[in-house]
C-alpha cells in the first residue's frame, strides 16, 4: 500500500465506481418507496378523519385535514417523480456498464483472433484440406465397392426364391402356372387376340364360336381368380 492509498483510500476502477453508484441509487429508490407507502397510508387515514369530522359537523377540522390531505398527495406525486428520475439515472448507468462490458469482451475477442491469425499456417491448412478430400474420395470408392459386393452376395438365389413364392401362391389359389402357360397357343404369345374374338368370348357370342376361344377364355378366367 502506497502513501496515496493510505491517505485517500484505494483507487477504484471505473467498473467498481459504477457498481457503487448503482448500489446507492437502488438504496435511494427503496427509501423513496418506503416513504411513499407511509404517505399513502397517511392519506387513507386523513380521508377517514375528514369523513368523521364532517359527520360530527366539525367544519373547521375538516378544512384543516383537507389541506393536510392535499399536501400529502402532492408529496406522494413528488416521490413518484423523484423515483422516476432515479430510475432514469440507474438505467443510464446500467447501459454504460453494459457497453463497458461489451467493449472488454470485444477487446478480448480481438486479441484472441489476432493470436490465432498469427499462429495460423495457410499452406499447411490447404495441404490438410487436400489430403482430407483425397482420403474422403478413397473412402467413398471403397464404400461403394463394399456395397456392390454385399448387394451381389445378398441377391444370390433371390430370383429362384421369387419364382418359388409365385408358384406357391398360384398353387394356393388353384392355378398351375406351367400348365397354363405351356398349353397357351403359340400364336397368342407373339400377337394380341383380336378384339372381336375377345368380345365374343366375354359376351358368350353366337353358337358358331370357336371351341378353342372358349378354352382360352376359361383359362383366362381361372388366372383372374
Amino acid at each position: 500500500m502506497n502513501i496515496l492509498e493510505w491517505a485517500f483510500g484505494k483507487r477504484m476502477t471505473p467498473a467498481e465506481r459504477l457498481r457503487k453508484n448503482q448500489r446507492l441509487l437502488d438504496k435511494a429508490i427503496r427509501e423513496l418507496d418506503q416513504q411513499r407507502v407511509k404517505l399513502e397510508k397517511q392519506e387513507k387515514a386523513l380521508v377517514a378523519q375528514i369523513r368523521q369530522s364532517a359527520q360530527k359537523g366539525q367544519m373547521g377540522a375538516c378544512k384543516i385535514q383537507a389541506k393536510d390531505l392535499v399536501r400529502t398527495r402532492r408529496y406522494i406525486d413528488k416521490f413518484y417523480g423523484m423515483k422516476s428520475q432515479l430510475q432514469k439515472i440507474s438505467l443510464r448507468l446500467q447501459t454504460y456498464r453494459t457497453n463497458e462490458q461489451m467493449m472488454q469482451a470485444m477487446k478480448g475477442a480481438t486479441m484472441a483472433l489476432g493470436s490465432m491469425n498469427r499462429t495460423m499456417n495457410l499452406p499447411s491448412l490447404q495441404r490438410i484440406a487436400m489430403e482430407f478430400e483425397r482420403e474422403n474420395d478413397i473412402m467413398e470408392q471403397r464404400q461403394e465397392m463394399m456395397d456392390d459386393a454385399i448387394d451381389d452376395a445378398m441377391d444370390v438365389g433371390a430370383e429362384e426364391e421369387g419364382d418359388e413364392i409365385v408358384e406357391q401362391v398360384l398353387e394356393e389359389i388353384g392355378v398351375d402356372l406351367s400348365q397354363a402357360l405351356g398349353e397357351t397357343p403359340s400364336g397368342l404369345q407373339s400377337q394380341s387376340v383380336p378384339e372381336t374374338k375377345i368380345a365374343q368370348a366375354v359376351g358368350g357370342g353366337g353358337g358358331g364360336a370357336d371351341p378353342g376361344d372358349d378354352d382360352l377364355q376359361a383359362r383366362l378366367d381361372s388366372l383372374r381368380r
